[in-house]
């Protein structure tokens, strides 16, 4: 009698374990994520805008029509990478990645306060290695720390009415990512 009630138990014990196992493997397990998907599109530090999705097709699932969309796919083996992102009149967003496709880190024009988005990213070491600046504080500065050397930046630009889709993606067309040159 209590057999049943306990074979019954270590299934869904056991299934349990498979499922949640399946669910943290997928992201390494994925051969089409986002960084994937955009390496033959778009070269390396260097913003390039999207095609627009269509009903049809898109180049990233979940892509919003309301939204002009640029990437740039970084790696930070040869220094450190500087970003600017002009915002436009109606929102303005900065999503950073890993290569797994993990967020780390998010701004948008109202936080940023300013025209344009402007920010140094870099690994831990590179921010290490920094020479302290006499009179540059955090305000005049934004240094963001990528947990890995690779991923993805992703430049949002919202057109609430689709006539305004073009402004939304000039503002983006202005927007670079490149590496930073060291003074020496």
């Amino acid at each position: 009698m209590i057999r049943l009630p306990l074979w019954i138990l270590g299934a869904l014990l056991l299934a349990g374990i498979v499922h949640l196992s399946t669910v943290l493997a997928m992201p390494q397990a994925a051969t089409q994520d986002a960084y994937s998907r955009l390496a033959p599109l778009t070269p390396v530090n260097t913003v390039v805008p999207l095609a627009p999705p269509t009903a049809q097709a898109a180049i990233m699932p979940f892509m919003d029509s309301a939204f002009a969309v640029a990437v740039c796919r970084y790696d930070l083996s040869s220094g450190a990478l500087k970003l600017n992102a002009p915002v436009s009149l109606a929102y303005t967003s900065v999503t950073f990645y890993t290569r797994n496709s993990v967020a780390y880190y998010a701004i948008n024009d109202r936080a940023a306060g300013r025209r344009a988005i402007e920010l140094d990213l870099m690994t831990a070491e590179q921010h290490a290695e920094m020479p302290e600046e006499e009179g540059v504080t955090a305000a005049d500065r934004l240094i963001i720390e990528s947990p890995t050397t690779t991923g993805l930046i992703a430049l949002r630009a919202l057109a609430p009415e689709a006539g305004l889709m073009a402004m939304a993606r000039r503002a983006l067309a202005g927007a670079q990512c490149r590496i930073e040159q060291t003074q020496q």
